[in-house]
């Protein structure tokens, strides 16, 4: 199952990301690209650029039809998904399959089990795996009050085939259930086409803690340590750190071993991450759900590890061993991510596409930027607001915090606004620095962002 060359289905830095592993392994690269990215830095690096139709998402990244045809057209041998778009869809990867192409990700088999939430549950729960207290599907909210009663408020209403923060609402008490039900459902609807909800207990104070594993066709399972993933907007992350601060080795160990046991246990092959939330008045954590797919954050793993996650992704689908035992995963060091929007955080995150008229990427030791972007370079409305990932490697969190300021305070970008500045400000908070937050103080800290800038 030798690869020598992959069509890259997504856009963006993650495009630019997954070319440059090709290219160090000497595997050329075909780009897929819509008519609004015939420009791109990925168009720039690719070996060939297909354009696989119109700007909308629906009609090129969207448009499986199409990347398959391109695919088989350029005499591919993979495609590689990224994140976001197809990256999750099983039907995808089993076309993918029908016409000879790997799929460079699981099978569909692991992406279904683990993309509805309600079988990822029953799942964890099957193999000892740690739940918070949750329903059954609910399709009537007249199902849903007494449910909401047993576990007791507050709840969270979950779409079974959600993600990324869609048809998620918290309810506190039974006289929000009503609106919350149906506008979860909605939601859940136009994003999945699937109005199946789920009720599940709400963690007042809660972290969100991911593992990331690496499995191989051959049965090997690692992972590569823990991330935290706390600091959120909307149910967005924007900064991710490893690893996790302020866990007890023995908590952390458990945590990275039960994200082992759920990926052996349902055979599961690549890379992918097992998310988890931590009750921290409790001490406990609970299955959240299973990415089949590269985080947007595997950057800092790939710094406190050494290890070239894109990289092992290609290694296995050709059916080859990741190479690596549990203890060849060595952790060195802290490593920091900001996420880099065309928002503007001063006017509560609205988007800011445009031309980038100027653009000065942070340099030194430490740094790493991950992007596509570049002085000149169009930002579409059309997509995702994600402009790159600054990440800063120190040698502890003290010192990837302070590389992290500086590495901001030296970033310069003219034509959009982004979220540097947030960004900074958060890098200088006093409860951030020592370790005080959950997943509900980011969207206070924006707040309190926006109320002390000068109009």
């Amino acid at each position: 199952m030798s690869i020598s060359r992959v069509f890259v289905a997504n856009r963006g830095e993650i495009a630019v990301r997954v070319i440059r592993a090709c290219r160090a392994m000497d595997i050329e690269t075909v780009v897929a690209v819509s008519e609004a990215d015939r420009q791109t830095m990925a168009a720039r690096l690719a070996d060939r650029v297909v354009c696989i139709g119109p700007a909308l998402t629906r009609d090129s990244y969207l448009n499986a039809r199409a990347i398959i045809t391109a695919a088989l057209a350029t005499k591919s041998d993979a495609i590689h998904p990224g994140y976001g778009f197809l990256s999750e869809d099983a039907s995808f990867a089993t076309l993918c399959g029908e016409h000879g192409l790997i799929f460079i990700g699981p099978s569909a088999k692991n992406i279904q089990q683990m993309g509805n939430k309600l079988d990822a549950r029953a799942l964890a729960r099957q193999f000892g795996v740690p739940l918070a207290e949750g329903s059954a599907k609910i399709n009537k909210f007249q199902d849903a009050g007494s449910i909401a009663e047993d576990i007791g408020y507050p709840v969270l209403l979950k779409a079974a085939a959600g993600g990324g923060g869609r048809g998620i609402r918290i309810v506190r008490d039974k006289s929000g259930l009503r609106s919350a039900f149906e506008n979860a459902s909605a939601e859940a609807m136009a994003a999945f086409g699937d109005n199946s909800l789920y009720l599940e207990r709400y963690v007042e104070n809660a972290r969100h803690i991911e593992v990331q594993i690496l499995a191989d066709s051959l049965g090997n399972v690692v992972h590569l340590g823990e991330r935290d993933c706390s600091l959120q907007r909307r149910h967005q992350k924007m900064i991710e750190e490893a690893p996790a601060f302020g866990l007890s080795d023995s908590l952390r160990k458990e945590i990275q071993q039960a994200a082992v046991t759920l990926a052996k246990n349902i055979g599961y092959v690549s890379a992918g991450t097992v998310e988890f939330i931590m009750d921290m008045d409790q001490n406990l954590f609970y299955f959240l759900e299973m990415n089949t797919r590269v985080q947007v954050e595997h950057p800092v793993t790939e710094e406190i590890t050494g290890i070239d996650i894109v990289a092992a992704q290609l290694r296995i689908a050709s059916g080859e061993a990741h190479g690596l035992s549990q203890e060849d995963v060595v952790f060195s060091g802290c490593a920091i991510e900001c996420r880099i929007n065309a928002e503007s955080a001063l006017h509560a995150f609205r988007p800011s596409p445009g031309k980038i008229t100027k653009w000065v990427s942070p340099q030194g030791v430490g740094v790493r930027f991950d992007t596509h972007c570049f002085e000149g370079y169009a930002v579409p409305p059309f997509y995702d607001s994600l402009l790159g990932k600054l990440i800063f490697h120190g040698v502890n969190r003290d010192a990837a915090l302070e590389g992290m300021q500086r590495a901001l305070e030296e970033f310069e970008v003219e034509g959009v606004e982004t979220t540097a500045p947030f960004l900074k400000y958060v890098m200088a908070q006093p409860d951030y620095k020592k370790c005080s937050v959950n997943t509900r103080w980011l969207e206070r800290a924006a707040e309190a962002f926006m109320s002390e800038q000068p109009n």
